[in-house]
């Protein structure tokens, strides 16, 4: 059996957030030299602008010096400052030469408060040198397809031939999200590290946006302003990335009026319930069914205002006996041609081999049934 049925409750929510369905369906205009939206749970790219371009990325360079530090080193090495981080300029957490830091302290002032001395700290700890880091940097990213990439310093600071692309920060990112400490961090406001120093957030979505998780922002008189955001509503992660905004404001504006339109036309539903009856199947010697339910249920982040279809494959009739639990069907939930959902149907209850008396009353029940039928089309009545 085929049937077509829409999440309605998904549409109402989604055309609720905007005037009318057709300004719903249309992203906003955005003031960057390239942007980029992604469905932070099925990669798909819901709006780009751009995305592939090469540009500067200012302090977005500080994911690349914290995911090669997070894999080659561990949060509680102390660091002994040496090399050019204390003459590093511009934002920092004024690292002195000789003064011993923590990794983590390290990364959080880099990533939250952006301190360039810090990721040349750094650097100069996981490379061995600052020259030999950015080898390590270059190399990760050919290992990890950032094709538009190309690093120069560990910090970000205006630099020739220092660039990377929309598409490549998001990549990125998704790759320093898999490590919990990085999550902490970047989620962060502000704190406390060593020295005394305080740490103050330049992201200011995480005070501003609801569900708003992170994670990095950069700005140069060459880059402009820049940031790669995430947030979660409802079991919906979702990324922005703006590279190149005029204005620090404009920059902010662009990234939520991103995150709420996607958010507003993708949600997290329930395609298959298991406590939802979606079949009867009969069996030899009865007139009742056997009611088939989800073995498990299932979950995705669909478009709310397109249709779904929904499958159901299962036998006319059952061979008993059957108990409860068996597989007899499936059900599949398809966006367009592509399968997003499946799961076995089982039966929901046992029924024993029919027994020779149970066989008999049912014969002699449909007998007695034709009989009465025959005399009602007899009857001049």
């Amino acid at each position: 059996m085929l049937r077509r049925f829409i999440i309605l409750a998904g549409l109402l929510v989604a055309l609720a957030a905007a005037p009318t369905a057709a300004a719903a369906s249309l992203p906003p205009e955005v003031q960057a030299k390239a942007a980029l939206l992604v469905d932070g749970e099925t990669g798909e790219v819901l709006f780009e602008q751009n995305a592939d371009r090469r540009l500067p990325m200012a302090s977005l360079t500080k994911l690349m010096t914290a995911l090669l530090t997070m894999e080659d080193a561990q949060k509680d090495d102390v660091v002994r400052i040496a090399g050019p981080a204390p003459s590093v300029g511009e934002s920092t957490i004024n690292l002195r030469e000789g003064e011993r830091l923590k990794v983590r302290d390290l990364l959080s002032a880099a990533l939250i408060q952006s301190a360039n001395d810090a990721a040349y700290a750094l650097a100069t700890y996981v490379g061995g040198s600052v020259h030999k880091f950015v080898r390590m940097m270059n190399a990760r990213a050919s290992e990890l397809g950032l094709d538009h990439t190309h690093y120069v310093v560990p910090d970000g600071l205006d630099t020739p031939g220092h660039y990377s692309s929309a598409r490549d920060t998001y990549t990125l990112a998704l790759q320093d999200m898999r490590h919990a400490l990085f999550r902490r961090i970047v989620a962060r406001t502000g704190g406390e590290i060593a020295g005394g120093r305080t740490l103050y957030a330049w992201n200011d979505l995480l005070k501003t946006y609801p569900g708003a998780i992170g994670i990095k922002t950069g700005h140069t008189d060459l880059a402009g302003w820049s940031e790669i955001a995430a947030a979660e509503r409802d079991g919906v992660r979702m990324y922005a990335v703006i590279l190149g905004g005029p204005t620090r404001a404009r920059r902010n504006r662009d990234l939520a009026s991103l995150l709420d339109w996607g958010f507003g036309h993708y949600g997290r539903v329930t395609l298959i319930s298991r406590t939802r009856v979606y079949a009867r199947v009969g069996m030899p010697f009865s007139d009742g069914g056997v009611p088939l339910v989800a073995e498990g249920g299932a979950k995705a982040t669909v478009r709310l205002d397109q249709p779904l279809i929904e499958r159901v494959v299962a036998p006319e009739t059952l061979d008993l006996p059957v108990s409860q639990g068996d597989p007899v069907g499936e059900v599949l939930i398809y966006d367009g041609e592509r399968v997003i959902a499946r799961r076995p149907l089982v039966s929901a209850l046992s029924v024993s081999e029919p027994s020779f008396p149970r066989r008999a009353r049912w014969y002699a029940g449909r007998a007695l049934d034709e009989a009465g039928d025959m005399l009602s089309s007899l009857s001049p009545f």
